[in-house]
């Protein structure tokens, strides 16, 4: 068991020496997952979830119970009169108790519409939140390709700093040997704190884009942490559109359709049964003057055709709402192939740039080379040479910033299009 331990530990200790490794795809994971707005999620369910127990209830029985007294200045009487026999004379103040119990059999299928337009809205509802927490993946791909560029500018700068230690003892040295002034060394110094400061700015705004990407994955990032750069596929301009925004769009029209057919059935017809008991003075028997039970049951059929008169403009409201949700549809379609289009050109333009940066590199480094040879023989000045060690540092600058667009200008094109 205690070899098995030692093993495990010597395999994961090269891991826990370098720190952890973040993707681009493990950031925008977590960030999404970490997001507040995300808690929106379950809200919308739960919402959506009472609306339909709501809507359901629609076919529960329907109890309504009633009662009243009233006084009144006439009553009910026959207009005759039989020898021999005395007709009652209904009083006054009558009395009554009911109890109905209602039952709904078809309501035109309102209920139904409703239904389907709760879970056309709450789907609408959770595309939104989908919209908004997609746009989230363009300020990680900002912090994310910023870490990495600052990472690069100060793997160079380092290498700077090395190549300016180097050439400091190097002067040092034909100062020593009376080649070289003190003056000389003293630029060579210069350059050395230039760098220093370089380096002091980089690792403070790295610390600062390190901090908010923290923030925004809910990640403990440390100073180990490598940012693993990502792969570029293949381009694809012809590739489909997968932007949440078009599912927006296409569950608002869903949405809308459902309020149609909600406009449709509740100008149906509605048919019910229903029962009532009570107890009154009078009861059902109108001529009779005491208190006594009664019920009635049956069937009913109600229908408000007033409502036809405003179908028409209603529904064509709603398909005016659909004809702008179809525009704006075709404006962000329109808008997005001119971006993606000018991002497949900028990919193409930086690779171009980006062998000529390798080029103008590999002749900056022969042209340092050269002024280093000839100030050994006293044919340069160490001025010459700080000025081609600085103009191949900063065509390697240029050259990491050319990459890291190349990679951002393809994560943005791979954003804007959902692939």
């Amino acid at each position: 068991m205690k070899q098995i331990i030692i093993s495990l530990t010597l395999l994961l200790l090269p891991t826990i020496l370098l720190g952890q490794v973040l993707t681009l795809d493990s950031c925008q994971a977590k960030a999404k997952q970490n997001y507040p707005l995300v808690k929106q999620y379950g809200l919308i369910e739960q919402t959506a979830a009472y609306n339909l127990q709501n809507a359901n209830t629609a076919y529960l029985p329907q109890i309504n119970v009633s009662a009243k007294a009233s006084y009144q200045s006439e009553v009910t009487k026959l207009p005759i009169t039989l020898p021999g026999v005395t007709i009652p004379e209904l009083t006054k103040d009558q009395y009554q108790a009911t109890l109905e119990v209602s039952q709904l059999i078809w309501d035109g299928g309102v209920t139904a519409a409703q239904k389907k337009s709760i879970k056309a809205s709450a789907e609408t509802e959770k595309q939104k939140l989908e919209v908004d927490l997609y746009a989230l993946r363009d300020r990680i791909n900002q912090l994310f390709f910023g870490i990495l560029l600052i990472d690069g500018q100060l793997d160079q700068n380092k290498i700077l700093q090395d190549e300016l230690k180097n050439n400091f003892h190097k002067v040092k040295t034909m100062v020593q040997n009376g080649v070289a002034t003190p003056a000389d060394l003293d630029a060579v110094k210069v350059e050395q704190l230039n760098a220093i400061q370089r380096e002091t700015e980089l690792q403070a705004t790295r610390k600062s884009f390190v901090q908010m990407l923290s923030a925004f994955t809910g990640t403990e990032i440390t100073a180990n942490t490598t940012f693993e750069k990502p792969l570029i596929g293949a381009i694809e301009p012809s590739a489909e559109n997968k932007r949440p925004e078009l599912l927006l769009f296409e569950s608002q029209t869903n949405a809308l359709n459902a309020q149609k057919k909600i406009i449709t059935a509740a100008n149906m017809p509605k048919i019910g049964a229903f029962v009532q008991g009570g107890y009154g003075k009078p009861g059902l028997n109108m001529l009779s003057n005491e208190f006594s039970p009664f019920y009635i049951g049956g069937l009913k059929l109600s229908w408000n055709i007033s409502g036809f008169y405003t179908q028409k403009n209603n529904k064509q409201k709603i398909e005016t709402s659909q004809k702008s949700i179809e525009v704006q549809k075709e404006t962000f379609l329109f808008n997005n192939g001119l971006l993606t289009t000018q991002q497949v050109n900028e990919m193409e333009k930086l690779k171009t740039i980006m062998k000529n940066d390798d080029e103008i590199i590999t002749l900056k480094n022969n042209i340092k080379k050269a002024t280093d040879s000839k100030l050994q023989n006293g044919t340069a000045t160490v001025t010459d040479l700080l000025r081609d060690i600085n103009s191949e540092n900063i065509a390697k600058q240029a050259r990491l910033l050319h990459e890291i667009q190349l990679y951002s200008t393809y994560y943005q094109y791979i954003t804007n299009t959902n692939n």
